[in-house]
């Protein structure tokens, strides 16, 4: 049984940790069946949005020690722990999270760009408690999620936060019940993947060029953007379609 395991629902790539015997903790097999979902997501012109979650209640309980401990590698080259902290993704990511999102497993949600969670899901990132600090990008990410000193409390304390305490903090787009986080991922994506893929890469590119440059610097990056969807064929289409009062039809070109 592989431990990752994917669908597609439309334009939707659905990316399932499939490791629910170990709560869906991350070992060799995920991290490399996360980085070849990614890839797959990349390469494929009709998916236009993936949504990673996990199997059988729990999204994920980060990094197996016990694999860790036998020489397997969480990492991939150019894609970082779980094949996913530090890929250059274009396409937009959404996790859909039950239970608990633990260390890595939190580290996978900030990964994404945007996040659905159970009202029972539970966020933390405990690795000041074992001697190490959250290096799967909690400690970059996170202050740049929320404000300074309670993304300083929750790493500096290790303390779990419930899934409605991490929406207050704006780390979660929207609360579900119980069971519910995936159905609510897929509308959500089905809602992004109407758009143009071209522009949605655009924005995933020029939000991460904006990250912490000069706003001259952004606003160059935003302007070449601009530049190059104003030449697109899609942005021909949207004009088209929104005058003739249909959908438009993506060519991504």
């Amino acid at each position: 049984m592989s431990d990752v395991r994917t669908e597609t629902a439309g334009g939707v790539l659905v990316v399932t940790i499939n490791r629910a015997r170990a709560r869906n903790a991350v070992n060799a097999g995920v991290a490399l069946g996360i980085a070849a979902a990614v890839d797959r997501l990349e390469s494929e012109p009709g998916l236009r949005v993936g949504i990673l979650t996990g199997a059988d209640g729990t999204f994920c309980a980060g990094m197996d020690l016990k694999a860790a401990a036998r020489g397997e590698q969480v990492t991939v080259a150019g894609k970082g722990f779980a094949g996913l902290v530090e890929a250059p993704t274009t396409k937009p990511l959404i996790a859909a999270v039950e239970g608990h999102a633990l260390g890595g497993g939190f580290e996978l949600a900030l990964a994404c760009d945007l996040v659905v969670a159970a009202e029972g899901a539970r966020f933390a990132l405990p690795e000041v408690g074992r001697g190490l600090i959250a290096g799967g990008g909690g400690v970059v990410r996170l202050p740049r999620r929320v404000p300074h000193h309670l993304a300083m409390e929750l790493l500096l304390t290790g303390r779990t936060v419930t899934a409605g305490r991490a929406r207050e903090l704006g780390v979660v787009n929207r609360l579900t019940p119980d069971g519910g986080a995936l159905s609510a991922a897929l509308e959500l994506a089905e809602e992004i993947a109407a758009n143009a893929p071209l522009a949605l890469a655009a924005v995933k590119r020029t939000v991460r060029l904006a990250d912490g440059v000069p706003e001259p610097e952004a606003f160059a990056a935003q302007a070449a953007e601009v530049g190059a969807l104003l030449r697109s064929a899609d942005f021909a289409e949207g004009v088209r379609a929104f005058t003739e009062k249909r959908a438009p039809q993506w060519s991504g070109r």
